[in-house]
């Protein structure tokens, strides 16, 4: 709960401080030269003056509140606006009086459809009004205006289990949905699964000037999906093969399994509607999988890594992680090594290499084992053993709540804990 007082005025002052050193360092680090520059600058802010004194004379009644929105990629602009809308609803980093919180976009979008969804629930201003949110923060007294967006789309508080979607679709939306699903194939009413194995052609798509590799300890081969969506199929589901930008198209024969990433029938409103609907969501952890968690629907993670950053919130989900080999000692690191070490956090492929961790993808054979346990638990039909439940209550005892997981509601593979209980240490 933010309340207005000496620490927040004391912050505001010295923000401004910093921002006026910084200001004449570089004026004297590039010379008069750069003045002109400077005026520009200011003068592009002078018009929002007026606006931001209003803003503040109305603090005592109402407090108005800027952020832009994280659209920039699908997991975030899904992911982080509904942890936040969860949270605000809950009370959580909310005001004690009257507030209105207004958004607006300063950056590429990732999803034309989920702009189109977001802007029906939200504020959003017509116009970029960065310059207004960064003048406001640069004063003193401006974090009281500033809206506290998770940087991530973690459900640290578990609201996600307890609370409805804040998205839905409009009728003529549902209709065009059941069309495309016709479209790819799926007859009405069969039930479908999505799945998704992150490779990097996306981002080297959308930032082609830019080395993305240290996400590539995140990739894994779709080739090894093949055999649980298989057995899948031989169940009754449909199986839709998901990405935006994809390295290589899936070879199968299967009319029950859609490559509908490759296949030139991917759109925008589909990416939505297909992991808003699907029965689950079979994904290695990448942004797209966020669709199906802000629609509550259930996903199963395989090559999961880092360790710590599963969504384990949230009841239902299972997931297999990626292994850690160490090269030096040739061994696997158990799951208490990974935590303690650290290698559960690491988001830099350089990190893996500089400790001499090789990680290990799941076989087909792991990542079918999951599918099969996801879709008899659906079903009713899983039978659980007590040794099972040890496996599983030995697991979780390693991790400790922190600002990624407050509670653990997911639970691990039970094929692959029997196959690697020597992982327990």
């Amino acid at each position: 709960m933010k309340t207005e007082g000496p620490q927040t005025r004391e912050s505001g002052i010295e923000k401004l401080e910093r921002f006026l050193q910084r200001q004449v360092s570089q004026i004297r680090q590039g010379g008069i030269g750069i003045l002109p520059h400077k005026a520009l600058k200011l003068l592009a802010l002078l018009p929002f003056l007026p606006f931001l004194l209003i803003v503040r004379l109305l603090r005592p009644w109402l407090i108005l509140r800027f952020a832009p929105l994280p659209s920039e990629r699908i997991g975030h602009f899904a992911g982080n606006i509904e942890v936040y809308l969860c949270e605000r609803d809950a009370g959580i980093n909310v005001p004690s009086r009257r507030f209105v919180d207004v958004f607006y976009y300063n950056a590429r979008i990732s999803n034309s459809q989920l702009k189109r969804m977001w802007d029906r629930r939200l504020r959003v201003c017509p116009f970029d009004i960065s310059l207004l949110d960064r003048l406001n923060r640069w004063l003193p007294g401006g974090e009281e205006h500033g809206i506290p967006m998770p940087h991530q789309d973690r459900d640290v508080h578990g609201l996600l289990a307890s609370t409805q979607p804040h998205l839905s679709f409009t009728i003529d939306e549902e209709q065009i949905g059941s069309v495309g699903l016709r479209n790819l194939g799926v007859p009405e009413g069969t039930p479908f699964v999505c799945f998704h194995a992150r490779d990097s052609a996306y981002l080297e798509t959308i930032y082609p000037n830019f080395d993305c590799s240290y996400h590539d300890y995140r990739d894994s081969s779709i080739h090894n999906y093949v055999p649980a969506v298989e057995e899948l199929s031989r169940r009754g589901y449909y199986a839709i093969r998901m990405g935006a930008v994809v390295k290589e198209a899936l070879n199968v024969s299967n009319c029950r399994i859609v490559d509908y990433a490759a296949n030139g029938d991917r759109t925008d409103f589909m990416d939505v509607f297909l992991g808003a609907k699907c029965t689950f969501f079979i994904s290695s952890g990448t942004g797209i999988d966020a669709i199906p968690m802000i629609f509550r629907r259930l996903s199963l993670f395989v090559n999961f890594v880092p360790l710590e950053y599963g969504r384990y919130g949230q009841p239902g989900h299972l997931f297999i992680p990626k292994k850690h080999w160490l090269r030096g000692e040739r061994r696997f690191m158990t799951f208490r090594e990974i935590l303690g070490s650290g290698a559960g956090r690491f988001l830099w492929s350089e990190k893996f290499e500089q400790r001499g961790i090789e990680l290990v993808e799941n076989t087909p054979e792991e990542i079918r084992a999951l599918a099969i346990e996801m879709d008899e638990r659906l079903k009713g039909m899983w039978q659980t053993t007590e040794a099972d439940e040890e496996l599983q209550r030995r697991f979780w005892s390693l991790f400790k709540p922190s600002e990624l997981n407050g509670v653990f509601r997911a639970r691990i593979g039970a094929e692959f804990l029997r196959q690697h209980r020597h992982l327990l240490g």
